[in-house]
């Protein structure tokens, strides 16, 4: 066979790339919604012979066929608690607090994710990483049942061990004890917490991959960016909070990192351990029932506030939901948008609702941080500034210390909440979870932490953006190009 080659080499290659190539664009054309992805996914196969589909098989390919994902309502009879469903809100619920185009947020949500509105919620924002992990290691530390996290990056650092010899005493004292790292964020430490996890006697996996080969193909590119702990069913956080010294004053000092997670009580905590135990279930085939796993009965009663709904959104059956979700929100608002967000790359659906938005008067403020750690994230957002600065947006670089935190505000009555960035990764391949909040207290609470970012920030000029050189500007939209990738 190797005698072969040299002289018929062109053939053999042109053979590959129709033998690879066709299947590849046939897939191409028939999986994907935009026509955008799809002519370009094939431009890809047909211009790059061989490499190409090897190209769209790995990165290409962004759905997760998992045959264990269920709805809420069938999660709830699988596990014995239908009793929950009492708590689902209904459309006078909502009417008794709210106007009507809130009740057509809760229609949306019910018709895009598979959790419903619940009532009879508790939310309590905590800002900062010392906040937030003294909590949660707080309830690590009293629990009695269970514990669930899933979380995309724990690094093995002060706050990582912090985490993981918590857990290992909480399984040593008998506590079911599971956690899953995204096998992408298990390799943010070389070595992994999961060996020392492991070796503790905790019940750990990795998401899509292993940390030793490495991410699973052909989707090497999805990822669970998802940040959730449940802890005896009764009590659960959530936000975009990774476990990593960087967010800590106390060990980072003065140049830590800011972030915003959620402490949350009531059926929430019912949906969100939906949402991780299903992924659980995914890696593992491990189906976590039985009275450790049994979630508490919540404090307040059915149809009191506040209502909230779990977003899972990702490439599988939730796809796109969580822009669906953003979609509607934008539509909605009467007088005020507030965004933060760390990395802010919406795609032309989203500029679209946020320009239509702020044309027909409504105040669209996106704060977005002066530093960030991804460089050439920050560089393809630039890139696109203008499209909303020419359409009376307006977008702020907050000052201090980067800021991960990912809020919006509508009306100062509605908030959502959670992991997802305004970028194609997190709109398109990654698992994320948000939380759509009705609740006008916290809206305004999350409204104000916007608006005092914006009090000390500086406001992106487009007269500025445009001033730059042109080879500064052509390379930032190089970049942006690259953009649904970063």
């Amino acid at each position: 066979m190797a005698e072969y080659l040299p002289t018929y080499w062109p053939q053999i290659l042109f053979v590959l790339s129709i033998v690879l190539g066709v299947p590849a664009a046939i897939h191409a054309t028939m999986s994907k919604e935009e026509v955008r992805a799809a002519i370009g996914w094939v431009g890809v196969i047909i211009l790059s012979p061989v490499i190409g589909a090897v190209i769209y098989a790995v990165a290409g390919i962004n759905r997760i066929r998992r045959s264990s994902i269920s709805s809420q309502r069938e999660f709830l009879h699988e596990i014995g608690q239908d009793h929950f469903m009492r708590f689902h809100a209904r459309e006078g619920n909502v009417l008794a607090y709210f106007d009507k185009r809130f009740a057509a947020m809760k229609t949306l949500g019910d018709r895009v994710s598979r959790c419903r509105l619940t009532t009879g919620n508790s939310i309590a924002m905590l800002q900062g990483g010392d906040s937030a992990y003294h909590a949660m290691l707080t309830e690590i530390d009293a629990a009695q049942r269970s514990i669930l996290l899933e979380t995309y990056i724990f690094d093995r650092d002060k706050i990582g061990y912090r985490f993981a010899d918590a857990l290992i005493a909480a399984a040593k004292r008998g506590v079911e004890v599971r956690v899953l790292i995204d096998a992408v964020g298990a390799r943010y430490s070389i070595p992994s917490i999961v060996g020392h996890l492991a070796k503790g006697g905790v019940d750990v996996d990795v998401f899509n991959g292993n940390i030793i080969v490495g991410l699973r193909l052909p989707y090497a590119n999805l990822r669970t960016h998802r940040k959730i702990l449940v802890v005896d069913g009764k009590v659960a956080f959530t936000g975009g909070m990774n476990i990593r010294a960087g967010f800590s004053e106390e060990i980072s000092g003065k140049d830590h990192a800011r972030d915003t997670h959620f402490r949350v009580t009531g059926p929430i905590v019912t949906d969100l351990f939906h949402i991780a135990s299903e992924d659980w279930r995914f890696t593992t085939k491990e189906l976590l029932i039985g009275d450790p796993w049994l979630i508490a009965t919540p404090e307040k009663s059915a149809g009191d506030p506040i209502f909230i709904r779990a977003v899972p959104s990702g490439p599988d059956r939730s796809v796109e939901a969580n822009h669906r979700m953003l979609m509607g929100a934008f539509s909605v608002a009467h007088s005020r948008i507030r965004i933060m967000s760390p990395y802010f790359l919406p795609d032309r659906e989203l500029i679209s609702a946020l320009v239509t938005a702020a044309r027909r008067g409504v105040e669209v403020d996106i704060v977005v941080p002066s530093v960030n750690n991804l460089k050439l994230v920050d560089r393809a957002m630039t890139a696109q500034f203008d499209q909303l600065l020419k359409s009376h947006c307006r977008i702020w670089r907050a000052s201090g210390n980067f800021n991960h935190s990912k809020l919006l505000s509508i009306d100062g009555e509605w908030a959502y909440v959670g992991s997802s960035n305004l970028d194609p990764r997190s709109l398109r391949l990654n698992f994320e979870v948000d939380l759509e909040v009705m609740d006008a207290e916290f809206a305004t609470k999350v409204e104000a932490l916007v608006e005092a970012a914006m009090a000390s920030a500086k406001p992106v000029l487009l007269q500025s953006l445009r001033a730059r050189s042109f080879w500064v500007r052509l390379l930032d939209r190089i970049i942006w190009l690259g953009s649904p990738y970063l």
